[in-house]
């Protein structure tokens, strides 16, 4: 098995994988610089991923995808991830694909998956979800943006931020307070907002320390009138949508972390075979045969894991604890991996003209975007010893 390579991949993963490397070297590796430094990528690159079927592999057909499994989208993100792409696989991909996608299909009714997934699958529509707020980050719990009942709908006043694809976004699923009478989780529910609703504005395109290519905004909701057909699932049942979705959510993101550590410690091998220091490449000195022995068998392991929550997550069975153990591991393994290959690369591993450049400061987000490591640490820990 090579490096990267999943213990479940199968022909057809192979050529799902084949035709990413191929977009990624026709339409993104003389581009991405340009794009990094303007902040966001252009709107058509949605619709080329859409014909590319890089949007909705894991989607029925019926709703304009590919009919595969969850293993297919993995491999789109994986891939993504291991040329150094994280906007792609992450902030873009992994939120309109890999979550929004999933809620519609799980948890919309008839009217609202044949409106917004073929869409979707195509590119013409460009999704987002709203849960971040200014004084709520992980604490879903405490949102303040209300949907008051109004009629035959609702009224949506407040704000998120941090929200991924809100530049680009058509249609954004945001998280209200249906019932503010009740505390915590209750009256939470999930509704669709389109980008021409009165009322709905985009703030400034934030500027983040890495991943800048993916478009991250703060969203305003003025008095936003939607009917009540926008709610998707039960009403005051968000909460519980939320939570049923985490678990894909939280692999998803390991997933990018786990082959963007692969891919930079293929940079590395490469680079300190040839890089020479006092006559002879970097890759033979002890510290360095060392430290590539460690940080391999670090993903090696941690491959055999992120296998093993995929087919459970296949066949419906990962939970949430287990999948905040591989979003923790992933991601905290993900910094100090690059962090370790950049250190081999030297004083060019500073320079940002190198793809670990990037990669470092990228990495950073993972531990802190679909819940902190702190977290992780705390559901795991209910898990295991209860409140």
């Amino acid at each position: 098995m090579q490096l990267g390579e999943p213990s479940w991949m199968g022909e057809d993963h192979a050529l799902v994988r084949d035709s990413v490397q191929k977009f990624i070297a026709a339409e993104i590796e003389r581009y991405y610089e340009a794009w990094e430094e303007a902040g966001i990528v252009p709107r058509e690159i949605w619709n080329k991923l859409g014909a590319h079927g890089f949007l909705a592999p894991d989607m029925p057909e019926e709703y304009g995808g590919s009919g595969g499994t969850y293993q297919h989208l993995a491999v789109v993100i994986g891939e993504f991830a291991r040329h150094g792409y994280a906007s792609f696989a992450g902030s873009m991909i992994g939120v309109h694909s890999g979550i929004v996608n999933h809620y519609i299909l799980n948890n919309g009714s008839a009217e609202q998956k044949a409106r917004y997934l073929p869409a979707m699958a195509s590119g013409e529509t460009v999704a987002a979800i709203a849960m971040t707020e200014p004084g709520a980050g992980s604490d879903l719990q405490a949102v303040t943006t209300t949907a008051k009942p109004d009629g035959n709908g609702y009224v949506l006043n407040g704000s998120k931020t941090f929200i991924s694809n809100g530049q680009h976004c058509d249609t954004v699923v945001v998280v209200a307070k249906t019932d503010s009478t009740v505390a915590g989780s209750k009256g939470i529910s999930l509704l669709f907002v389109d980008k021409d609703a009165a009322g709905f504005s985009r703030g400034r395109n934030l500027d983040k320390i890495g991943v800048h290519s993916a478009d991250t905004s703060e969203l305003f909701f003025d008095d936003v009138r939607v009917g009540g057909d926008a709610v998707l699932g039960a009403e005051h049942g968000g909460f519980a949508v939320l939570m049923n979705e985490l678990p894909r959510e939280r692999l998803t993101l390991a997933i990018g972390s786990l082959a963007a550590a692969e891919g930079a410690l293929q940079w590395t091998i490469a680079y300190i075979q040839e890089r020479q220091v006092f006559g002879q490449p970097v890759a033979k000195f002890q510290n360095s045969r060392f430290k590539i022995a460690e940080m391999m068998t670090e993903v090696r392991s941690l491959r055999a894991f992120i296998d093993e929550c995929t087919l459970l997550l296949v066949a419906g069975e990962l939970d949430t604890a287990t999948a905040s153990m591989a979003k923790l591991k992933a991601t905290e393994m993900q910094g100090e991996v690059i962090d370790g290959c950049l250190q081999l690369f030297g004083g060019y591993g500073y320079m940002r003209e190198f793809p670990i450049a990037r990669a470092f400061v990228d990495a950073r987000l993972q531990r802190i975007y679909g819940g902190t490591s702190e977290v992780m640490k705390e559901i795991i820990a209910r898990d295991i010893l209860g409140r």
